[in-house]
Parts: structure tokens; C-alpha cells; sequence
């Protein structure tokens, strides 16, 4: 489907690929694009929801300049997803047996493990990379409390909310594992950190913004190097944290199925991140809050909610959407609201035939939370092709 809705009520125009935008979205949107830092446009992917500061399914091409509350303080949160040598008649019929080894294997919610599961080198890696920024800004030190064992312990772990482990068959019955998680604690303190820089750095000038958590460091300003060099860094963390979790899970499932083996399709992919790149003449710092890289191509993920149908993609590499297209379902409603208004119950109904929790603590992830996964493909056709039609067995969350 082509763009739905043009918005051109600011400095740059909004190119909307839904018309199910909330008019809390459209306004963000709106004063995002008054921002004298803004290249050409703001593509707007048919998941969008209203976010903080910056809404949720939007991709930010901006000159000579970064929007840390843009990229969010979930930095290189993503995707990552295998195609297993097994099919569907090989699973088990009592599935909570897998769910228990992955449960044992992965820590959720705020759970680490209690020593480094991760090879030296890659931790070393990591140290490497983190040392001069800590050394620079040890306000991030001591926005983590027991530092070091904290963000070491807790690479190969999910974290809570709406990031997931799941097993789900495709339509010719082959079985994946996919997953949803970021940079955890590490990257959050990043993240909180330089948004307060970005808004002390723009003290003067926060009385101009449409939103204080527009706040943004230009290039050749005290932090703008220091930061670029720390979201490196920590979408690097999340990458390492997914195919570590990856690792954990096929060596912990290795025990039921010792035949199974992973296959070349592998997948692991940032929707929370920003990239250089250039587009419609200029090298940017592309943002991608909950969107996906779609060059011609690629190969991406476009999970639903739980419950419902996920895709793997290939991108079509449209430049109006920057190359890129939707991470999910999207909400339709806010987490407080979903709890006020569905019970256990609804969310047993919901998830029926999926081995997963389905008690009060996770009402707020309940499907009908999320907007219809199969009316957001319909309204990105020009931005992917699906590959893949995956539907989940096993959901763990945290």
C-alpha cells in the first residue's frame, strides 16, 4: 500500500503509512517535525503509537544531530530469530516441558545469572569498548548500582515487559525459536544519562522546543562524540546479549532434540537504534524508533502479539520509508488501561493453544492490547515482502 496520510503542518512533511494514527501520535509527529535539524521527511510506519517525546514507529533522519530520547533508553532493542532442522511432529505433546528449559536456561524480568555465562573474549570485547566512555562519564556508573557484575552477568538474559522467547512453526511446519530484547540495565543508564545531558546541554533553549524531550546534541557540541560512540556501544550489547540468549536456548533444548541443529537462517535485527546512512542526498543520523531496516533484500522481523500470527521479511528498500518498515503489532492501548480493562481470564481466551503464563502479571501484553498484525503487513506492501508466516507454540515472558 502506498503512503495513507501526508501531514504538512510543519517545517518538514509526515509521510504515514496507516490511517490508524491517534491524534497524541499525530501531534508528537507534528513537533517533531519543527525541528530545524530534520532532512526531508519523517516516515511513519503503520505500527505508530505515541511514545515519549518521539512516537513509537517513526523513522528520524536527522542532519548533523542526534535526538537521544528518540532512540529511547531500550538502545538496539530487536529481534533475532533461527530456523531449527526440525518440524512440528517432532515437538513433544506436553510443550511446558520446553518452556521449562528455556525458562532454566534464560533469566527473565529483572533475574541475571549468577556468574558470566558469556565467553571472556566477548566480555573483554565489551569491556574494551565501555572503559573510555565510563571513564568519561561516571554518572553512568553510578546510575547502575553493583556495576560491573551487573551488566556482565546480565548478557544472554530478556528482561521484562514486552520483550519474549518464543517457539513457533512456520507454514510448512518448520520450527524457530525467536526472541525480543535489548540492551538491558547497561543500556538503560546509557540511555536516562544522555537524555538529562541533552536537556542540560539545551537548557537555554528548551523554552523553543514543542518538547523538552526533543532535546537534542548537535554535532561539535560537548557530548554529541561521547554519545555517538556510548549507543554504538550499547546497540553492539544488545546484538551480543540476543545471540548469547540464542546460544543458551538451542544448547539448552540440544538435551530433548540431540539431532536438531540450527539452520542458515539466522536473523538478528536493531528496531530501537540509530545508524548513519545517507538519503535524498545527505549523510544522516538515521533513527529507527520501532522500525526496522528494509533495504532491498534484507531480511527482517515483524513479530505480532502473543497469540497472533509473526512474519519474517524481505525488505523492498523503499526511500520513502527510509528503507525501512514496521517492528510489530504496535499498542492500541496503553499498558494501564489493558489491565483495567481485561481479566485472567481474557488473556487465557486470547492465548489459547500457546504454552505460556497466562496470569494476572501479564494482562498489560494481552493480543488485543496491539493493533492487528495481518492490517499492519497490508499496509506496509510496498515497504516488504513476507517470507515466513511463523505462529507461536511456546511464549516466555518476563
Amino acid at each position: 500500500m502506498p503512503i495513507k496520510k501526508l501531514i504538512t503542518k510543519a517545517k518538514v512533511p509526515i509521510k504515514v503509512y496507516t490511517d490508524d494514527i491517534e491524534s497524541g501520535a499525530i501531534q508528537q509527529l507534528v513537533n517533531l517535525a519543527h525541528l530545524p535539524i530534520i532532512h526531508s521527511h519523517i516516515a511513519v510506519m503503520p505500527d505508530v503509537h505515541v511514545g515519549i517525546g518521539a512516537t513509537v514507529g517513526s523513522v528520524i533522519p536527522t542532519y548533523k544531530a542526534i535526538i537521544p530520547a528518540a532512540v529511547g533508553v531500550d538502545i538496539g532493542c530487536g529481534m533475532n530469530a533461527v530456523r531449527l532442522s526440525i518440524k512440528a511432529n517432532d515437538l513433544p505433546d506436553n510443550l511446558k516441558k520446553l518452556r521449562n528449559i528455556i525458562e532454566e536456561v534464560v533469566p527473565v524480568g529483572f533475574e541475571k545469572h549468577k556468574y558470566v555465562k558469556t565467553k571472556n573474549s566477548t566480555i573483554q570485547y565489551l569491556s574494551n569498548g565501555l572503559e573510555p566512555i565510563v571513564s568519561k562519564h561516571s554518572g553512568i556508573l553510578k546510575m547502575l548500582k553493583n556495576f560491573a557484575p551487573t551488566w556482565t552477568k546480565q548478557v544472554g538474559t530478556l528482561g521484562g515487559g514486552n520483550h519474549f522467547i518464543e517457539i513457533c512453526l512456520d507454514e510448512n511446519q518448520d520450527v524457530w525459536i525467536m526472541l525480543h530484547s535489548g540492551s538491558r540495565g547497561i543500556g538503560n543508564c546509557i540511555g536516562r544519562y544522555f537524555i538529562q545531558r541533552a536537556k542540560k546541554d539545551m537548557s537555554k533553549h528548551l523554552g523553543n522546543l514543542p518538547d523538552k524531550d526533543l532535546a537534542y546534541f548537535e554535532e561539535g557540541s560537548e557530548y554529541f562524540a561521547d554519545y555517538v560512540e556510548s549507543v554504538h556501544w550499547a546497540q553492539e550489547y544488545a546484538l551480543i546479549n540476543r545471540r548469547e540468549m540464542m546460544r543458551l536456548i538451542l544448547q539448552g533444548l540440544q538435551k530433548e532434540f540431540p539431532a536438531f541443529q540450527a539452520t542458515k537462517e539466522a536473523i538478528n535485527c536493531h528496531h530501537n537504534y540509530v545508524s548513519e546512512e545517507e538519503h535524498y542526498g545527505r549523510k544522516v543520523f538515521l533513527t529507527r524508533k520501532g522500525a526496522i531496516s528494509a533495504r532491498e533484500g534484507e531480511l527482517g522481523i515483524i513479530p505480532g502479539s502473543m497469540g497472533a500470527k509473526s512474519y519474517i521479511v524481505r525488505g523492498l528498500g523503499n526511500p520513502q520509508s527510509f528503507s525501512s518498515c514496521s517492528h510489530g503489532a504496535g499498542r492500541v492501548m496503553s499498558r494501564s488501561k489493558a489491565k483495567r480493562k481485561f481479566s485472567r481470564a481474557d488473556v487465557e481466551e486470547q492465548t489459547r493453544g500457546v504454552e505460556c503464563r497466562k496470569d494476572a502479571g501479564i494482562i498489560d501484553e494481552i493480543p488485543a492490547a496491539y493493533k492487528d498484525i495481518d492490517v499492519v503487513m497490508e499496509n506496509q506492501l510496498d515497504l516488504v515482502e513476507a517470507v515466513h508466516t511463523l505462529k507461536q507454540v511456546v511464549c516466555v515472558k518476563g
